[in-house]
């Protein structure tokens, strides 16, 4: 093997490569088989790394790409704003009264609090606020059914009026004017979802939050704002967003039985051939976790919700005739997002077994020196470039010193997401049923 070295240094397989192949194979295989599960590791976590410098470098040089216009004297449709809540004594209240707020037309707009088995006082706030403002907001009390904010949804649905529904968690207090801009793009009847963006109220309270801030910045500023730009897949994402009603009909309604039903409604209305569109400027702010028990709690449902959405959409995906390539490509990369975490731990296992076993030699073989520095590069340092993106985008560049320290939040999620891929599928073949882990709340009297 003393070619190994000057062919990595080259940059490119050696002509006699396939008889280098069978010799490592005869000589070593348990080696050459590491090596090739490194390599697939490799070559998909610089896929990934690839797509996060271009959705940095979209946000960097392009402008924000938005169709449709914020409408002003139109005849605004009739809509229904679900809030979904489930033990939420702390911020129903605020919720309810800054949508009584809205500036929507008051004829037009039915209010709808989802209140699922709570079993706090947020049925009584909820009672309080609806009597207060008679004809205007219209409770439903959920006392049985399963468990989940997207069976709760779907029990819901059948106060819903007009063909919009508009859809926000407890915690969310929308501003006067986000009605409107939430309902704008409906106007075309090929939109299927429409999502703003969310930002934390609270982002100053400790490290954790602040992290959050950036994640949340990244996810929706650079994320979210460059595959519109780009023509890919933008993600509804179950709030401070809307829906057709007669589109979710279509796809076969809510889904019940899902831990991520924004990530599984997204993606039946894209097979379906409905759009989903990114409003950047329809913003809303939202309590993200203070307690790194409870990040890791939320982390994991969405992990084990994003890849039960996974096993049932992949295929129908590949082969919707609504898509072309971009989205078919886009979609799969997105659907596959939560297995990076159980992937790179794999690679950093099988790289160890390598280096023990004297085996690096056969790594080189299957990878031109091209890939490795490509993967050197980008592998790990995309994502802070797409952050570094956002936070710039944003006008914060203060937020860039913590940078770094987004490492903590990686490595914390690390083994949590990578925990959840397995538990799902244990739960899928023993028939259990998914457990909710509800989100903690932190609301302060300051804060309302």
């Amino acid at each position: 093997m003393d070619v190994t070295m000057p062919t990595l240094l080259a940059g490119a397989w050696p002509e006699h490569w396939w008889p280098l192949m069978q010799t490592e194979w005869h000589s070593r295989p348990g080696s050459l088989l590491l090596a090739l599960g490194l390599a697939a590791v490799v070559l998909v976590m610089t896929l990934y790394g690839v797509r996060q410098l271009l959705f940095a470098l979209n946000r960097w040089l392009a402008p924000v790409h938005y169709p449709y216009p914020d409408l002003q004297q139109v005849d605004w449709p009739e809509v229904t704003v679900l809030v979904a809540a489930h033990n939420e004594e702390k911020v129903i209240e605020d919720s309810l009264q800054a949508l009584l707020a809205s500036d929507y037309p008051r004829e037009r707009l039915h209010i709808v609090p989802v209140n699922d088995r709570s079993q706090d006082g947020t049925e009584a706030i909820i009672e309080r606020v609806a009597q207060a403002h008679p004809g205007r907001i219209a409770p439903f009390h959920r006392r049985g059914g399963k468990p989940g904010k997207a069976a709760a949804l779907k029990d819901a649905m059948a106060l819903a009026r007009g063909d919009i529904a508009i859809i926000f968690d407890a915690d969310y207090t929308p501003a006067p004017g986000l009605l409107r801009a939430l309902v704008a793009p409906f106007f075309d009847p090929e939109v299927g979802a429409v999502m703003g963006r969310v930002v934390p109220r609270n982002a100053g309270r400790n490290l954790l939050t602040r992290l959050l801030d950036l994640e949340r910045s990244a996810g929706y500023q650079a994320d979210q704002q460059a595959r519109m730009n780009l023509g890919g897949v933008p993600q509804y994402g179950g709030t401070v967003g809307g829906v057709r009603l007669s589109a979710v009909q279509a796809v076969g309604g809510w889904r019940d039985d899902s831990l991520a039903e924004d990530t599984d409604i997204t993606f039946r209305l894209l097979i379906g051939g409905w759009k989903t569109v990114y409003h950047n400027a329809a913003t809303c702010y939202e309590e993200v976790p203070e307690e790194w028990a409870v990040r890791l709690r939320q982390v994991h449902r969405w992990a084990k919700g994003h890849n039960q959405v996974l096993l049932r959409c992949w295929w129908p995906l590949l082969r919707s005739r609504h898509l072309d390539w971009r989205q078919r490509l886009d979609g799969l990369l997105l659907l596959q997002v939560f297995l990076l975490q159980p992937l790179l731990l794999a690679g950093w296992g099988m790289a160890l077994a390598l280096y023990f076993l004297n085996g690096t030699g056969a790594l080189t073989l299957l990878l031109p020196a091209g890939w490795l520095v490509l993967h050197a590069a980008l592998g790990g340092f995309a994502a802070f470039m797409q952050t570094a993106a956002a936070v710039v985008a944003d006008g914060r560049r203060e937020r860039l010193r913590l940078l770094p320290l987004q490492w903590l939040g990686h490595l914390t999620s690390l083994l949590v997401i990578s925990q959840a891929l397995p538990a799902m599928l244990r739960d899928r073949w023993a028939g259990r049923e998914l457990v909710w882990a509800k989100t903690a709340r932190y609301r302060r009297p300051e804060a309302a």
